[in-house]
């Protein structure tokens, strides 16, 4: 059944991991957690246990890792806020996986999500039948998660409409639902929690009230500091994601994620990477999770109609696709850049230039 599965929830992916960190636990374990604190953080920024080598989930200053296990010992929910990109989904998926073992509790936030999908609705077949019941109660994450005493996610929060983001501010200070249909209360059990995401380029859809933000602690994930790190992301979350692909493709050479993680980088900032020249930047986000997109599709296209090893000409035409999202206005800016940056840097990076040019004509 795994093998049919497009995409495994982080506490199968890594049942291995989080199995070896639970049988070697000696720390004390948090009311409804799994395991300890400290094993969490060596699941999320690797290390071992025992004999089993645990990889790293989250590449970045580990010190916010610590901030955000740190908060859900307590009662305060998480919000992770960043540019696109930045992994603040992944590392909430990742977080609930080793603390719950269940990182499937999700409400995904868009301007269609209703108060009803926050606090709970109703089968409305067994409403009319027998009325109002708990048997007809339509039990939502949020719900699910105070029941059991587990962490609910939130993705997008910012794109909620503002009453659908009030919803959550009784339920996060009084950790408690009300039924009034029922005439009950739902009391949160010990190890219940909210993380939540935000985009800040999503800031202006649906600004959140500074009296939900009170009830969260905001940690803000950064972009990677340097281009070792950004390459290091990069290369291993292309080589875990392809892995679990038929792509018939072997993983590119760490020259090939260098040039392009070197291209997004001097397009998100606006300059080369010396300083030298300034270059006018993208409406797109070039983020690391657009970089990772872009080699798995460059292997894609080299197992398909290629010789299984990504050349210059997959890169090419990946990077024509991520980086040009508005014609009217990417194009042009494009085309700057590879004449006066690209083009002079010369040595490796001639053939993707030419590769580049050849589909800006």
């Amino acid at each position: 059944m795994e093998k049919e599965t497009l995409r495994l929830p982080a506490e199968q992916l890594y049942q291995n991991e989080i199995n070896a960190l639970i049988a070697h636990e000696t720390a004390p374990i948090p009311a409804g957690w799994q395991m300890s604190p400290r094993s969490v953080l060596t699941y999320i920024c690797g290390g071992k246990a025992g004999d089993t080598v645990i990889t790293p989930k989250y590449v970045g200053d580990k010190r916010l890792v610590e901030i955000c296990i740190a908060t859900l010992v307590t009662d305060r929910a998480l919000l992770l806020i960043g540019e696109p990109g930045t992994a603040k989904s992944w590392l909430s998926e990742h977080l609930t996986a080793a603390i719950n073992g269940n990182s499937s509790q999700v409400i995904q936030g868009t301007a269609g999500t209703t108060e009803e999908q926050i606090r709970y609705s109703w089968n409305y077949a067994l409403l009319l039948a027998k009325g109002p019941s708990f048997e007809a109660l339509v039990k939502t994450p949020v719900y699910r998660a105070m029941e059991t005493g587990t962490i609910a996610r939130i993705e997008e929060i910012s794109r909620c409409a503002s009453e659908v983001q009030d919803a959550l501010i009784s339920i996060l200070s009084e950790k408690r639902i009300s039924v009034p249909e029922l005439s009950a209360e739902v009391a949160a059990k010990k190890g219940f929690s909210v993380i939540a995401t935000a985009n800040t380029r999503d800031k202006g859809v649906n600004e959140m009230s500074a009296a939900l933000k009170r009830r969260f602690n905001i940690v803000v994930l950064p972009t990677p500091a340097d281009l070792e790190t950004e390459i290091e992301i990069v290369r291993s979350r292309a080589e875990q994601m392809s892995a679990g692909m038929d792509l018939h493709a072997e993983l590119p050479a760490r020259s090939a994620f260098e040039k392009i993680v070197t291209v997004f980088r001097e397009l998100r900032q606006g300059q080369s990477l010396d300083g030298q020249v300034k270059v006018k930047p993208t409406t797109g986000v070039l983020s690391s999770a657009e970089a990772i997109s872009l080699m798995v599709n460059s292997m894609a296209m080299a197992g398909a109609f290629g010789s299984g090893k990504v050349t210059d000409a997959e890169l090419a035409s990946a990077l024509q696709g991520a980086v040009v999202k508005d014609e009217s206005k990417d194009q042009a800016a494009w085309i700057e850049y590879l004449e006066n940056v690209m083009r002079k840097k010369g040595g490796e990076y001639n053939a993707l230039y030419a590769a580049c040019r050849e589909l800006n004509p």
